[in-house]
């Protein structure tokens, strides 16, 4: 897959199905300012529209620190509020880009992740974090509030009343505490390699399949029981005719691993 040098972030394929993506600022903590947005928005664009043989990808960030400390204040301080309003509107198409990713997103939370460094986690589908990682949306403590669908996808993970409580608060909470409140799916000595181990395993499956099922789980859970199940079964269908669904088929009565191809 041929993608472009970017300024903030740093590619690198394990394989050509697997690849990591890292927040490379880590001289701000790997802060979240214009050029991060923009950098972002382009990469989620790109792979939706070509992903090529990939089959997942890997969020992490760079150094032991941090994985995003949240948006560059530095950068904002000053800002005229046409100038922040539209920094802002970069951040929110990189964000949607990011949640309506055709491709699985792990999030490898190597360290602290503030503000929209966890809204970024949590647009993930979801997030393996250090045992040292502090987690917390803080945006209340600056005036604002989230505004990367953190009032949105906080609440899904953890349920409304543990997300009010954290965002109206600001708190920051532990990595285990994260796990404990469904928010975090694993805390690891090591969050990157233990995404990048579920990453293979995730790519080792029908690439469409596991698209179709994604596309299922984010859109159904934004209808009613019964329009989401018949969602369901319209991405089911897509998959009947596949050549992966043949493969799987003959693959399992002849007792071998399936190749996949993505048709």
């Amino acid at each position: 897959m041929n993608l472009p040098g970017y300024q903030t972030l740093a590619l690198e394929s394990r394989d050509e199905r697997v690849l990591v993506v890292t927040l490379n600022r880590p001289q701000v903590l790997n802060a979240l300012n214009t050029q991060m947005g923009k950098d972002k928005l382009d990469l989620w664009t790109r792979l939706a529209a070509e992903p090529g043989a990939l089959r997942c990808v890997v969020l992490t960030g760079s150094g032991t620190r941090a994985f995003c400390a949240g948006a560059d204040l530095k950068e904002r301080d000053g800002m005229a509020e046409h100038v922040w309003r539209a920094q802002h509107e970069i951040f929110e198409r990189a964000f949607i880009a990011l949640m309506e990713l055709p491709l699985p997103v792990i999030a490898a939370v190597n360290g602290h992740a503030f503000g929209g460094g966890l809204e970024i986690a949590l647009a993930c589908d979801f997030i393996y974090a250090a045992k040292g990682a502090r987690l917390a949306l803080s945006e209340t403590r600056l005036g604002l509030m989230p505004g990367g669908a953190g009032t949105q996808n906080l609440p899904r993970a953890a349920g409304e009343r543990r997300a009010k409580e954290l965002i109206f608060t600001a708190q920051a909470f532990d990595a285990q505490q994260g796990y404990e409140w469904g928010i975090v799916n694993r805390v690891c000595d090591d969050a990157l390699q233990e995404a990048l181990s579920v990453a293979q395993k995730i790519s080792g499956n029908a690439p469409l399949a596991v698209r179709q099922a994604k596309r299922s789980v984010h859109y159904g859970l934004q209808m009613d029981l019964r329009t989401g199940y018949r969602f369901e079964i319209e991405a089911y269908n897509q998959l009947v005719g596949t050549e992966d669904r043949k493969e799987g088929v003959r693959a399992f009565n002849e007792k071998r691993k399936p190749r996949f191809s993505g048709q």
